[in-house]
């Protein structure tokens, strides 16, 4: 063996004999860090409770470790004391803001009943207006076969289902019957309106409106009977004479059409003669200016002159006229306007 192997197996066995004797040295002082510990908790004390007055002294003998452990076991009651204490006191208070909510919980309840009770009243007043205008207009309510519907489209089951349920079921019970009803009453809704849309149209393609929109405007001269003003002699009115007193205020086609005079003529002046359906003509005379031509397509409302003074006339006015096929007729029959000159 050589001189470096054998200095090799001397330094391995300083190393081990090192190693064991340290771990022997460290386990030795943890024994003895344990046994001073365990003769020091389990070192005797005499507690003596002596009192003021003559009664015997009383002591009892106990050790470091089971004083401790009694310490630690009062901490931990005390301190559990004053957590479930603070929980209680927390529990208390959202108890209380749970009652408040409740409170304001059950005032929005009672408000929303009468506003049920309120819309149901509505409810009943708008079937009665509903069921008079469908039989007005022909048109029969449609009923909802579905189980929680009315029952021939009326809202009678509705209202009597009040006295079977009570409370909140009430409530749902009644909004879902109200509901299914006003489901129900969509479709005739639709039908009105498609009415009411065909006779809009009916009502555009008809002389129903005032040719002069202004606040000012008044009836110089009604149709019929009339005393002219130029010859002083009587004479038969065809027409209605509108004045504003000032020459300018624009002039409106009385219903949708086409233009099929705009001209001059000695006794009319500027004039236009509108055709609509239906056989009726409307004529706009004495204009001041014309703002449409022949062939023009018109649609109600739309200006088509202004009031003026030219033909015969003895001041600014309109003179309006309403023809159908060869007749003429009194132009308010078809319009709602002050009759009083």
């Amino acid at each position: 063996m050589s001189k470096t192997q054998k200095t090799l197996k001397k330094f391995e066995k300083r190393l081990a004999s090192n190693v064991t004797k340290g771990f022997g040295s460290f386990f030795r002082t943890i024994g003895l860090f344990f046994v001073k510990a365990f003769k020091l908790l389990d070192s005797k004390l005499t507690i003596m409770v002596v009192p003021h007055s003559q009664s015997k002294v009383v002591n009892f003998q106990t050790n470091v470790f089971a004083l401790i452990m009694g310490a630690l076991l009062f901490v931990g009651i005390l301190a559990s004391f004053f957590y479930y204490n603070h929980r209680s006191i927390s529990a208390n208070s959202e108890i209380s803001n749970l009652k408040e909510l409740n409170k304001e919980t059950l005032a929005s309840l009672d408000e929303l009943r009468d506003e049920n009770t309120n819309l149901f009243q509505a409810a009943k007043r708008f079937q009665t207006s509903l069921s008079q205008s469908l039989s007005l207009l022909g048109i029969s309510q449609v009923e909802n076969n579905s189980n929680s519907s009315i029952s021939n489209g009326d809202l009678s089951s509705l209202f009597s289902s009040t006295e079977i349920a009570n409370g909140t079921a009430r409530e749902i019970a009644d909004v879902k019957e109200l509901t299914s009803y006003l489901e129900g009453a969509v479709e005739p809704i639709e039908q009105i309106g498609k009415m009411l849309k065909t006779q809009q149209n009916l009502f555009t393609e008809i002389p129903s409106i005032n040719p002069v929109k202004n606040p000012h405007v008044h009836i110089s001269m009604a149709f019929g009977p009339n005393i002219h003003p130029i010859n002083g002699n009587w004479y038969i009115h065809k027409g209605i004479d509108f004045s504003t007193w000032h020459a300018g205020d624009p002039v409106m086609s009385t219903a949708s059409g086409q233009v099929v005079t705009a001209g001059y003529d000695n006794s009319f002046g500027n004039y236009v003669i509108v055709k609509h359906n239906h056989g009726i003509y409307t004529r706009y005379a004495h204009l001041n200016s014309i703002r449409v031509k022949k062939g023009q397509l018109v649609d109600q409302g739309e200006i088509i002159g202004t009031i003026g003074n030219t033909g015969i006339s003895t001041g600014p006015h309109l003179h309006y006229e309403v023809h159908i096929g060869s007749d003429v007729v009194d132009p308010a029959k078809y319009i709602n306007i002050n009759m009083n000159k």
